[in-house]
């Protein structure tokens, strides 16, 4: 009988994030897998506050093999383990393959720290923001549903501080569907408008042209934003560097440039103190507030799905409200997991030969070289 290798381990971890329910691999995806050696475990995944937008029984009916929650740390030292956001922050040593978003490569607060457990437990980051294919661009990112959800939050934040201007803006549920987050913002637009006179807000998108931007500026559009309305900002608008008067102009800023070097505030705080200033809402989709080099200097700490924003009063102007949620894609869980997992399989697929392929060998080196940076 033919002796049949078989494929690697994938481990499928719990979520820890509140309010994350998105998910690396779909039960589509992991019947396909399945279908070609690997072996997958599920972990349950059971805290409504994080629960999968997936049942644990989708996977269990494709053949995963179900686990409880937070187990892969038991988990055999050949499992990879698959997941998005962080992991629990308990200093404990990291001994496996880990397949996630670490946020621990552009010194982000803690990035020693979390490559110092991997150092300690000798295992792998295998960085999913830095999953490249040969031109540099990344096989799989949210960054489209990052846009389009933080389009929503930031016009929809505009929407209330003309509706009800003296109430705190509620927690933010996910959605079931793009249909019914389009429906609503709608809606809540013209209400808006009505109370502002008849007229809707003028949103400027920066980075217009990359992924996320495009989801941000195709959300305005489905929304009911007239195209006059909508500033699309990219390179050519930004070359002559910050900061930029236009950004007061207008009611609702959404930021979606992928920060790779330091440039000079798109916006400054002492810029706000104006009282012809239009601006109201920033959300910031990039979410650089660790970052040293952030170009909104003001946007300096993160919000959540439960909070979704905090104020900034300048001496002169009305308040702003600053949006600074670092995984608004999980407004729209499913959609979101379903498109990253499209573009993440083909390289998942090419795991039983990541000794040779690209995208992985890539990963691998890059994550020597920063562990040679935070242990130096």
């Amino acid at each position: 009988p033919l002796v049949t290798m078989a494929g690697p381990h994938l481990w499928l971890r719990a979520e820890v994030k509140p309010n994350e329910h998105r998910t690396a691999l779909t039960p589509e995806a992991c019947k396909e897998l399945l279908a070609l050696g690997f072996q997958i475990t599920v972990e349950k995944s059971t805290d409504p506050s994080t629960a999968r937008c997936y049942n644990d029984q989708s996977y269990a009916d494709v053949g995963c093999t179900l686990a409880e929650p937070h187990t892969w740390p038991n988990a055999p030292k050949d499992a990879m383990i698959l997941g998005l956001k962080e992991l629990p922050e308990d200093g404990m040593a990291l001994e496996h393959t880990h397949i996630y978003f670490g946020h621990c490569y552009k010194t982000q607060g803690g990035w020693k720290e979390l490559l110092h457990r991997f150092h300690k437990g000798s295992g792998t980051l295998l960085d999913m923001e830095f999953l490249t294919d040969d031109t540099g661009r990344r096989v799989a990112a949210f960054g489209y549903m990052a846009g389009f959800a933080g389009s929503f939050v930031g016009l929809d934040m505009w929407c209330h501080q003309k509706i009800s201007p003296n109430e705190t803006y509620p927690a933010i549920k996910p959605y079931p569907n793009e249909e019914e987050l389009i429906a609503y913002a709608k809606g809540r637009l013209q209400q808006a408008a009505a109370a502002n006179g008849g007229k809707l807000p003028k949103l400027l998108v920066m980075g217009a042209l990359g992924r996320c931007g495009t989801g941000a500026c195709d959300f305005a559009v489905k929304a009911g934003i007239p195209e006059a309305n909508l500033l699309r900002w990219d390179m050519a608008e930004t070359k002559a560097g910050g900061p930029f008067d236009a950004i007061l102009d207008a009611d609702v800023f959404v930021n979606c440039i992928y920060l790779s070097k330091p440039i000079p505030p798109f916006v400054s705080e002492a810029m706000l103190s104006s009282d012809t200033r239009r601006l109201t809402v920033v959300c910031d989709v990039s979410c650089d507030t660790s970052n040293p080099h952030n170009p909104i200097p003001f946007a300096n700490k993160s919000t959540t799905f439960d909070e979704p924003a905090y104020k900034v009063t300048p001496p002169v102007g009305p308040p702003l409200d600053i949006i600074t949620i670092d995984h608004l894609p999980t407004l729209l869980p499913k959609e979101s997991s379903d498109r990253y997992c499209a573009d993440l399989l083909p390289s998942i697929k090419e795991l039983p030969k990541m000794d040779s392929n690209p995208v992985w060998q890539r990963a691998i080196a890059l994550f020597q070289k920063k562990l040679g940076e935070a242990t130096a």
